[in-house]
């Protein structure tokens, strides 16, 4: 795959000059990627062109495929966002800051840097759908050379590619990408059953290849008698659409019979409903399976008629009817519509298709109004990627809206003002309350009034949307601003009286200046208004006031642990004595109050360090524990000191284990059953289902040793899907 290969796809659509600019890009990408290779051994340079070429099958404008080339090289060479702006101008190097990861900011915790790493990618993407775009086809090349990665970032990878990626592409209405990510993910998550699915789809191949080719032809027939043009063909089923299928809705392989879909392409709407009526003469509808997304397309602007129907030997087959337009769309969601003609980008923006893409202006708006990047992420998979209801207004207007919203968040859709004026609700014809859950094909009608004295604090519990629920506090931000302010104030001084500080010494005009500009805020009352209307808390204010403190107090501290960590490291030529305490000894040292640290669990059989804590003895970690101090001269590395196991060790060990699988009846207590049988003692269980109806339980495990855990692991994966088992680090 080279870039003669990219440039002989893009000829096919673009004019010579800008091939000449593709070429420019690639040897500036090339140069700077020179020397570094990916875990496959290949030149780097490969990925960036891989990309390039999705991107080009897409028929992308010029400015797409040279980001597309240069998307790494901000964040893996030493060139910087400037240089790009100089060469290739202020549009591409946006788009490639857009990509770029906040590698170099320091973050409290690997979780906290994702989702910052999301959130800027979100804005970017609803500044400019290019940025998800290329990410989209970054994610997916790098799907297809999983196999190079270790076992765990593979699950880990493939996890996240369904849980966010995936999503995305769908909402877009990119099916190209969405399904090939999805049967990848599949195979990495629960290989037993990609396999297995596979295989039994192989078998029936030739078996349903010939009952669908005669319906192609006797459809065909017709086509040619009433004068109407068409492509038809069969549709394989993807393997992770067959897999939902069983696992949603409970059923055996053998019990799913749409495994080809018949799949019609015209030329204009009128053939779609014409060929339509034709497979509705030649054989009879399932009732309750059509569905007709062109006068109502999906969110994603997917455009088709679907129908169900019972064909000659009594199997319900499924058959598609569209436009090619419209299958274009279907292939390739928005992308489609970022036409390039005549040398021309015809760009797509926020708000270019209406309605149907209006949650671009919502993710701008939710990042104003959320300041906490893991909170933005929630709103946004709870609000963007979960199914979706569509409900009617009394003059026919379609809204679309997250599964499980109810009237408060619909009058918020319609206008904002609508919403903080609501007094009640009709669905139906009928009065509900607000808290009524609607279903798609509700007619709603909002009442209100001039004299509503606005929300109120109930509101923001019933409302189910991020986006009803922003617009709520964004009043109370707005109407009760005064009161807000004081009451954040009194909130700020009960907080810091609370862990024992002075809240006059601390609640000066400069601190609280200095400390509002580090959390963004124009000036010191809007930072109190925001405590009072629940914006931010008062222990994130009283953290930041009191960090200099805390700072002052570590470092006098300092000069007393160095001496005493001189006292218990073992000096050269010491014997070294051991002590059993918990399966624990510390080399060189005695009586030594012994721990295990939480962060990491160790049980015998990990590789193991000690850490000398500051009053509560030496704190035993597993070697790859991301807590210890990874600088080899500095003084924390001064507290590290040998530990090693005992020879016999004769205790358990609390092991906490998290196991992913898809949600389905009787799945925990064949986990339990599994662990029981191993003889192993739970001390504590939980588990959830996510929007993806994705099982996620935490197991709490007494074990012998690393043999035992391994023993236990193996077990519970070979139970029916379950994704992974992985030992948890807090």
């Amino acid at each position: 795959m080279g870039i003669e290969q990219l440039l002989e796809k893009a000829s096919s659509y673009m004019k010579e000059q800008d091939l000449k600019r593709i070429r420019d890009a690639y040897e500036f990408a090339e140069e700077a990627h020179r020397g570094q290779t990916r875990k496959s051994g290949e030149p780097y340079i490969l990925h960036p062109v891989a990309v390039a070429e999705i991107m080009a099958n897409m028929q992308m404008d010029v400015v797409t495929i040279e980001a597309a080339l240069l998307h790494d090289v901000v964040e893996d060479t030493n060139v910087t966002l400037e240089d790009l702006a100089a060469r290739f101008g202020e549009t591409l190097a946006g788009l490639v800051d857009g990509l770029t990861k906040l590698e170099r900011i320091q973050f409290q915790s690997k979780e906290e840097q994702q989702n910052e790493n999301y959130r800027k990618m979100f804005v970017a993407m609803a500044n400019d759908i290019r940025v998800i775009l290329i990410k989209l086809a970054d994610r997916l090349h790098n799907m297809r050379t999983l196999k190079f990665q270790s076992e765990e970032s593979q699950r880990r990878i493939a996890h996240e590619t369904l849980e966010i990626y995936c999503p995305i592409a769908h909402r877009l209405g990119i099916s190209t990408i969405k399904w090939e990510m999805e049967d990848i993910a599949l195979r990495y998550l629960n290989p037993q059953q990609y396999y297995r699915i596979a295989h039994l789809m192989k078998m029936k191949r030739a078996e349903r290849e010939m009952y669908i080719g005669e319906l192609i032809d006797k459809i065909r027939e017709k086509l040619d008698e009433m004068g109407i043009q068409g492509d038809i063909s069969g549709r394989p089923k993807h393997i992770y659409s067959v897999y939902k299928k069983m696992t949603s809705k409970g059923k055996q392989f053998n019990e799913i019979y749409d495994l080809l879909a018949i799949r019609i392409l015209v030329d204009n709407v009128k053939d779609c409903y014409a060929t339509l009526g034709i497979i509705h003469t030649l054989w009879k509808p399932m009732p309750g399976r059509f569905k007709d997304y062109i006068a109502m397309p999906k969110a994603n602007m997917y455009q088709s008629l679907h129908t169900t129907i019972v064909g000659p030997t009594g199997e319900p087959t499924e058959v598609q009817i569209r436009t090619w337009e419209m299958h274009r769309t279907s292939e390739y969601g928005i992308a489609a519509h970022w036409a390039y003609k005549d040398g021309k980008e015809q760009g797509v923006i926020p708000g270019t298709f209406g309605d149907k893409m209006n949650w671009f202006r919502e993710i701008i708006e939710l990042q104003h109004d959320t300041r906490d990047a893991a909170e933005f992420m929630e709103s946004v998979k709870m609000d963007f990627f979960t199914d979706l209801v569509f409900v009617f207004t009394p003059k026919g207007e379609v809204f679309e809206l997250p599964a499980g919203s109810v009237p408060l968040d619909f009058a918020y859709r319609v206008h904002t003002e609508v919403g903080n004026r609501t007094i009640g609700a009709k669905v139906n014809g009928r009065i509900v309350p607000l808290d009524h859950k609607l279903r798609t094909g509700d007619i709603v009608e909002i009442l209100t009034s001039k004299h509503s004295y606005g929300p109120s604090q109930d509101w923001l519990k019933i409302a189910q949307s991020s986006h009803a629920r922003a617009k709520i506090r964004q009043w109370f931000k707005k109407e009760k601003r005064e009161e807000n302010v004081d009451k954040g104030r009194d909130m700020l001084e009960r907080e810091l009286r609370r862990i024992g500080q002075e809240p006059s010494e601390w609640m000066t005009d400069d601190k609280l200046l200095e400390v509002a500009k580090k959390f963004t805020f124009n000036d010191v009352e809007d930072m109190m208004s925001a405590i009072g209307f629940g914006g931010i808390t008062a222990a994130q204010i009283c953290t930041r006031l009191t960090e200099k403190l805390r700072k002052e107090a570590e470092e006098s501290q300092q000069i007393q642990l160095t001496s005493a960590v001189t006292e218990l490291k073992p000096t050269a030529g010491a014997a070294t004595r051991k002590r059993p305490t918990h399966g624990v000894s510390v080399k060189g040292v005695d009586n030594m109050l012994v721990r295990f640290a939480r962060c990491c669990n160790p049980v015998p059989g990990d590789d193991i360090i000690g850490y000398i804590t500051r009053g509560r003895g030496v704190s035993v970690h597993r070697t790859d524990c991301s807590n210890l101090p990874t600088d080899t001269e500095g003084e924390e590395a001064a507290r590290v000191i040998e530990v090693e196991w005992e020879s016999a060790v004769d205790a358990n060990y609390s092991v906490e284990i998290e196991i992913l699988g898809h949600d389905r009846r009787g799945l925990l207590n064949e986990v339990l059953q599994a662990v029981a049988e191993t003889k192993t003692n739970i001390s504590a269980v939980s588990g959830r289902t996510d929007k993806n109806k994705m099982s996620i339980i935490h197991m709490t495990i007494l074990i012998r040793n690393k043999d035992h855990l391994q023993s236990v692991v193996e077990k519970i994966k070979r139970i029916r899907d379950i994704f992974s088992v992985q030992r948890m680090m807090q």
